[in-house]
């Protein structure tokens, strides 16, 4: 692995100090949410770089093998087996690659954030439950886990404590809203700290679910 994946980046400041590492949904890319960042109103005070990565282009079976962006397969509906793990486990390398690269430019792991959408939050969940070092916060938005059944013996308790914020529309027709309050329930009952919002929506985000976001980054990045 020689090259870090490409991105889009935003910046709140010139000189920002908290870093926010956004990743998107299956057959998006970085460009897909950098224009919400304003929607989030963040206060003046607060200096944000968010990294929108692109996933890898890859062939997507339930697709009849169509290549798209992709952080992982997926070769079945079923919630349980739907993300191929060895997808998983090669684009949490990458993105573990890319976290790297951003913290040597002088961010501090604790002044960053992990969030995700949909496949996106399959790997901020799998990422952010697993890192050796503490950050600020992990948000999963209408997604589920991968590999459930290996998560009690992987996951890292450094960070058990940092805020975990996991939202679900209540009419989503792409990842049922069973397995999203499934996955954050299976993450409490093992001791992260997970907030739990559900909203009147399908497969997507609704502005009152962004202006929460918003809040939340500056209450993780202040607290």
């Amino acid at each position: 692995m020689t090259n870090l994946l490409p991105f889009v980046d935003v910046e709140t400041a010139e000189k920002p100090d908290k870093l926010v590492i956004w990743l998107h949904g299956l057959g998006d890319s970085g460009h897909g949410f950098a224009p919400i960042v304003p929607a989030f109103n963040l206060p003046d005070e607060c200096h944000v770089r968010f990294v929108f990565p692109h996933a890898p282009i890859r062939p997507i079976t339930i697709n009849n093998g169509m290549k798209m962006p992709g952080w992982y397969d997926i070769a079945s509906m079923d919630i349980v087996s739907r993300a191929d793990e060895k997808g998983v486990r090669e684009s949490a390398l990458q993105i573990e690659a890319l976290i790297e690269a951003e913290l040597a430019k002088g961010f501090k792991a604790e002044n960053m954030v992990i969030a995700g959408f949909s496949q996106g939050g399959v790997m901020a969940y799998h990422i952010g439950t697993r890192l050796k070092y503490k950050i600020a916060g992990i948000l999963a938005l209408s997604t589920y886990l991968a590999v459930p059944e290996k998560l009690a013996q992987e996951v890292n308790d450094i960070n058990k404590q940092t805020p975990l914020l996991a939202a679900h529309g209540t009419a989503d027709d792409v990842v049922p809203f069973a397995a999203g309050k499934m996955a954050a329930d299976s993450l409490s009952q093992l001791g992260f700290n997970v907030e739990w919002q559900e909203y009147p929506m399908q497969h997507n985000l609704c502005p009152q679910q962004i202006t929460y976001i918003g809040q939340w980054l500056n209450k993780v990045f202040n607290a």
